[in-house]
């Protein structure tokens, strides 16, 4: 079976401009009632078409399309909600596996997709335990071998790896291994409160490079509020070199690398989560630009080209203003605004073509809304 994944980034923000009839979005809601903190999707039941895999109270749902029903995967009752999620090939069987996290204590555990995705036992198997105060999940290939490896952040100032950033190369054999090894690239090198990843080879040297951003704000109990990347080494398992992009970022939470201005070089576009405003850095001097300035709280945000003309755009769902948004970009990094959804409020939000029509739709993990819904791109 071959794997199809149908995620894409993380998201962006913005303030309202005018939207015609023609480019109202549909919203379609998988579930409504309870408390959804991430979601992601992809092929889980191997007919091609994209399901979701959502975190919904606590418990793991397998939404499966086209009529979305509902199939509780795993239960944690006991534990706290799952907060951050991923999907890839775990196993190399050829389809995708479910990898979830809880924040503190921190827990990372995946699901393996059996067969028949709908109607057989997906099973569960720990990753880690020892990573404390996970709110981001990540995939690349840092060692270069031709297969996804995983990052975390470690964002609690508890042992064994206080205030760090991790990855995980995936076991020889995942379904036997009792946990995987944790390969410490920010030793302590990451304080205030670090939220989600994003990786690119950011000085074109052929290694992925990560990027993250740390909240600070009065939970924290070291210096935040900055974004920062870490250069890979030749050797990755060797520690990484830090490189600061801002430290005046009050909320900081998402960063991604991308060619924004079309330079050649690769950009960073972020969003303040706990704060507000979206922005991006132009490389390679980071000279910050603004794209929403005053958006409150877009927790999550995604880079990616939504109209399909060769740049990148950027979405996200601010849960402060409750506005789902998505941002176009002109290809030299000035952005135009459109609305998506009033009365929305989200904690996860992915790019994803859930109706097959050649364009992204936006799929949400509504935490104050209490629902899990997808937007339909009106484009095509």
């Amino acid at each position: 079976m071959k794997v199809r994944s149908f995620t894409a980034v993380y998201i962006l923000a913005s303030l309202i401009s005018g939207t015609s009839a023609e480019d109202r979005w549909t919203k379609h809601v998988l579930q409504e009632g309870k408390r959804s903190l991430t979601t992601v999707a992809g092929d889980f039941t191997g007919d091609g078409m994209p399901d979701v895999i959502a975190e919904v109270g606590n418990s793991t749902i397998l939404f499966v399309s086209p009529d979305w029903q509902q199939i509780v995967l795993d239960n944690h009752s006991k534990d706290r909600g799952y907060i951050h999620s991923e999907c890839f090939d775990i196993d190399g069987d050829g389809d995708l596996d479910y990898v979830g996290a809880r924040y503190n204590p921190g827990l990372i555990t995946w699901l393996e997709q059996p067969e028949k995705g709908a109607s057989q036992r997906w099973k569960k198997r720990l990753i880690a335990d020892t990573v404390h105060g996970i709110h981001g999940l990540m995939q690349g290939d840092i060692d270069k071998d031709g297969k996804p490896d995983l990052l975390a952040t470690s964002a609690q100032p508890i042992n064994p790896y206080p205030e760090s950033l991790v990855w995980f190369s995936v076991p020889t054999k995942p379904r036997n291994a009792a946990k995987w090894k944790p390969n410490v690239f920010a030793q302590q090198d990451a304080p205030g409160l670090t939220h989600y990843i994003g990786v690119g080879d950011i000085n074109g040297d052929g290694r992925l490079d990560a990027a993250t951003g740390a909240k600070g704000g009065p939970t924290a109990t070291s210096p935040g509020e900055w974004f920062a990347w870490w250069e890979a080494p030749e050797q990755p398992k060797q520690a990484w070199t830090k490189h600061l992009i801002s430290d005046r970022e009050p909320g900081a939470t998402n960063i991604h690398p991308a060619d924004v201005n079309g330079d050649g070089k690769l950009d960073f576009i972020a969003s303040r989560g706990h704060g507000k405003g979206v922005i991006w850095y132009e490389a390679p001097d980071w000279k910050c630009h603004e794209i929403d300035p005053n958006l409150q709280e877009p927790h999550c945000l995604a880079a990616v080209d939504m109209d399909s003309d060769g740049d990148v755009d950027a979405a996200t769902c601010a849960y402060g203003d409750k506005t789902v948004l998505w941002y176009e970009n002109d290809g030299k990094g000035k952005f135009t605004t459109h609305l998506v959804a009033e009365n929305q409020e989200a904690y996860d939000i992915r790019t994803v073509d859930l109706d097959l029509d050649g364009d992204l739709d936006l799929l949400v993990a509504g935490r104050a809304s209490y629902n899990v819904a997808w937007y339909e791109n009106p484009r095509r």
